[in-house]
């Protein structure tokens, strides 16, 4: 019997800010590069996206539909977030509003988050911002545990070409992805319960704190 050939998997990777100059963008675009025989990273920018303003009528921006389609059609999103004020920035909250908004495709998506920052601790607190939201029940994502990779100081993290110099840092790095490839495998088994999920998120009322 033939073995089966495994499909390259497809990964949105959001950009967390709008920084022209972001090292959280370059972190995934070495992703994208330095995993490209394992898996398709797709960089998606969000700086074009409006202030999520609650359109009574729920009709979203033609800006943010394109997004929600590939998230639907992804095998799982990356996240790399910056930090500001001991929390994820302004834009990337914007966008997860939009998502969560009568539209929910972070239901039971594979998310793998990962952040930069100019500082030691590597976007710490962002990121522990970020799993709070995406635990929401309007997002309900299926966020990879025990999975930080922070990475301080990342001005002086990449070299010219955009590698990362530090040879812990991508040993770390690769180590998790490869979990969180494993992670997806396994979550596309967890089955039983995603229409469910997703009509309680579109349900959920937050004067009763439940679904309606």
């Amino acid at each position: 019997m033939k073995k089966e050939v495994e499909l390259m998997k497809h990964f949105v990777g959001i950009v967390g800010g709008t920084n022209v100059g972001s090292t959280n963008r370059k972190l995934l675009q070495y992703m994208a590069q330095h995993f490209a025989s394992e898996a398709e990273i797709e960089l998606v920018e969000i700086g074009n996206l409006p202030v999520f303003n609650k359109p009574q009528n729920k009709v979203l921006p033609s800006a943010v539909l394109p997004l929600v389609e590939k998230i639907e059609q992804a095998d799982g999103v990356i996240i790399s977030t910056p930090e500001y004020d001991h929390s994820a920035p302004a834009a990337l909250m914007n966008v997860l509003n939009w998502l969560s908004y009568g539209v929910y495709p972070f239901v039971d998506k594979p998310v793998m988050i990962t952040g930069c920052s100019y500082g030691t601790l590597g976007s710490s607190r962002a990121q522990a911002h970020l799993r709070q939201m995406l635990d929401a029940p309007e997002l309900k994502a299926r966020i990879m545990p025990s999975s930080e990779f922070l990475l301080g100081h990342s001005l002086a993290a990449f070299d010219d070409q955009g590698q990362l110099q530090d040879a812990e840092q991508v040993q770390r790095l690769t180590g998790l992805f490869h979990d969180f490839c494993l992670f997806v495998d396994i979550t596309k088994q967890l089955t039983e319960t995603l229409e469910v999920d997703k009509v309680a998120a579109a349900n959920f009322d937050w004067k009763k704190g439940s679904a309606s």
